[in-house]
């Protein structure tokens, strides 16, 4: 490949695919130019270090996520549906990014380990689609007032974030499979919801 073709974004899909096959532990920026045929100096140009590109890796996935739920946080109708349409997103997301491509999850989970930083902005985000979502149906007249139930938009949101730990949460994939997974995640959605309107 020509160095003139090589974009961060070819760096990221490649550095995946590296991941994927070696595993973080024994991937390596030159196992990354090696992909690309370029040297490893070229990568670096893009990212000065091997713990940046890591990090971009793990953003770009966690952005993903985001861009899924940005409709149903940005979109029209009624905010129960809205609301209960971005949790049953980000839970069938998770879901199958753990079973579709196992190694891949692991890889990330230990990279979601290494950025706190980024990792802590990616729920920040969700958290505000969540508030945005709080705060439409609080003015359409479907959900109480963020201060009858002990906070503003955000803090009802991290809340509502919070206690559905267990649908999105990669500590918690091993019960994704579980039978009884789909009616415990419906149980949640449908106490939250009434605790929203109350």
């Amino acid at each position: 490949m020509s160095t003139d073709a090589l974009t961060p974004d070819r760096i990221l899909e490649a550095t995946e695919e590296v991941l994927r096959r070696y595993g973080p532990a024994k991937a390596t920026v030159v196992d990354v130019a090696r992909a690309l045929g370029v040297s490893h100096g070229s990568v670096y140009r893009h990212f000065r270090t091997k713990a940046a590109l890591r990090e971009a890796v793990t953003e770009r996935w966690l952005e993903r996520a985001v861009t899924e739920l940005a409709p149903f946080a940005e979109g029209p109708g009624p905010a129960a549906r809205r609301l209960t349409d971005w949790l049953s997103t980000l839970f069938a997301a998770k879901r199958r990014k753990a079973g579709g491509d196992p190694e891949l999850f692991a890889t990330y989970e230990v990279l979601i380990g290494e950025s706190s930083t980024v990792v802590a902005e990616h729920v920040d985000h969700l958290v505000g689609q969540l508030a945005r979502i709080i705060e439409d149906g609080h003015r359409q007249g479907e959900f109480a007032s963020p201060e009858s139930l002990g906070g503003d938009y955000t803090t009802t949101a991290r809340a509502v974030f919070d206690a559905t730990d267990r649908f999105h949460d990669p500590v918690h994939a091993a019960d994704w499979t579980d039978p009884g997974i789909d009616a415990a995640f419906d149980a949640v959605v449908a106490l939250l919801l009434r605790g929203l309107r109350a």
